[in-house]
This record gives structure tokens, sequence and C-alpha cells, in this order.
């Protein structure tokens, strides 16, 4: 089974037990890269479906303080996209099943080399990858790699994109369609925004993909809410809050995981 087909059949195994994907993202390599590891463990075996981990750059224009402070930990204990993909063999060793993003900024990947990127991704057990500083309009040689190599490449819709992008961006992204729930960066937020439920709705017009929704939620109220509109929820900011305000940081990343694994419940 290839990695497009693994991400999809995960949707659909979750919509059978009337449940969206949860997908949490965790910056690797925060607070250190050995803790980083156990968390990430601890996420599969507490109701990820899907994991989606976070390459370090020192300039995240998408991310507010929360992952940006963990990326900056993480940069200072020398983690680096070679590092990040040690990490996924590390993850896979340990027996870590779930479908594995990357999520990175293209600058590091140009630099890394995108063929090499996309060549030791696979052999590592990559199954795709969320690029939030490359539109699709600038991004055939990735696109056409990931396409070749039956690899995710998941874009990016927003409340501010243009109503004729839309489609292109629906019909370029593969493994499912990634909706920012607000106008900003990432970052926990007590509300949603009340255009959300008018994007998802429009946004399963124009395509048959899955659906997750990511950016500012960090409650089980907003997980329920989004469940019953959307395929799967993203969850990011919360998670890193998590362990830099707790000491055990297993035993509330388990705590948090079973809250918002019973909230998830689809419509």
């Amino acid at each position: 089974m290839n990695s497009i087909d693994k991400i999809s059949q995960v949707f659909t195994e979750c919509k059978k037990r009337n449940k969206a994907v949860l997908m949490p993202y965790f910056s690797l390599g925060f607070p250190d890269p050995k803790t980083s590891l156990n968390i990430i463990e601890c996420l599969s075996k507490t109701g990820a479906d899907v994991l989606e981990l976070g390459i370090p750059f020192s300039d995240p224009i998408a991310d507010g303080p929360t992952i940006q402070f963990s990326t900056q930990v993480a940069l200072s204990h020398g983690v680096n996209i070679q590092t990040c993909l040690e990490m996924v063999h590390e993850l896979r060793v340990r027996k870590v099943e779930q479908p594995i993003l990357l999520m990175g900024y293209y600058n590091p990947i140009l630099n890394f080399g995108i063929e090499r990127f996309i060549e030791e991704a696979i052999a590592v057990g990559v199954d795709g990858f969320i690029v939030p500083d490359l539109p699709p309009e600038e991004s055939d040689k990735l696109y056409n790699l990931c396409r070749i190599n039956n690899l995710a490449l998941v874009y990016m819709l927003s409340l501010t994109t243009a109503i004729d992008r839309r489609k292109l961006i629906a019909e370029k992204t593969s493994g499912f369609l990634y909706l920012v729930s607000l106008k900003g960066v990432t970052g926990a937020r007590n509300e949603l925004s009340d255009e959300l439920e008018s994007l998802i709705i429009n946004s399963k017009q124009i395509t048959n993909k899955p659906i997750a929704v990511g950016f500012g939620i960090s409650n089980v109220s907003q997980i329920k809410k989004i469940s019953k509109l959307a395929d799967g929820v993203i969850i990011g900011s919360a998670l890193i809050n998590q362990v830099i305000e707790s000491s055990n940081h297993i035993d509330s990343i388990e705590k948090l995981m079973v809250e918002f694994d019973n909230a998830r419940n689809l419509g």
C-alpha cells in the first residue's frame, strides 16, 4: 500500500468508527531530541491516527509564538533535516505505524536538495509533506517527485484564499485538504472563526478528498464542533503548551490526548 492510500485508509476507517481523524502536530527535537521521540511515541499510543511532525526552521512564518518557541529550542539542540529524518527512522524502529507527515518550510528542503530529501524520506518511512510557504503554482518539482513516488503533498486552504484558487489547491493536494481555521498564524485560540463552517461547506463542494482543519484548535469543545463538520482535526500548540507547562511530559500528554480522543465524534 502506498503512502497516499495509507492516509486515505485512515480517514475511511475513522469514518466507519464515526470518528474524525485525530492528527497531532509536534516539533521534532522539542524539548530535546530524546524527549521528543518519547512524546511522539506516546501520541501514537493515545489516539493519534496521523502524525504531523515539524522540521525546525529559523523563520517559521506560519507559526505563532508557541511553535516558534519549540522550533527555536530544537534548533538550539542542533536539530536539522538530517536529524529529523533520523528521528523518523527511530520512530519506525519503535513500531510507530501511523502515517507520518513532515511539516517544514521550503528553504531548508531546497538547501538540503529536493531529490535527496525525497529519497531519504522514503527510506526512513515518511508518508508525505506539508510545506506552508510553497504555493501550488511554484511547487512543480516537489509535486512531481511526490506524485511519482506516491507520497502525499498536502496544501493549505484558508479563509482568505481567493475563490478561483480554491479549486486549484483542492485539485493538487493529496492525502487530504488542510483548512486553516483562522486568519493568522498557529496558536491556541479560545474561539473558532464564525467563517469556518462556511469554509468547510464550500470546500466539500469542490473536492471529494478528506478535509482536515488545523490552526488555533486547543480544547474539547472546538474539537467537537469541527468533528461534526470536517473529516479530521489537527492540534499542535495545545500539545506543545502542555509540555512547556508540565514537569511530567508523558503523563500530561497522555491525559490531554484521551480528552481529545473522546471528543472527536463525527456529526
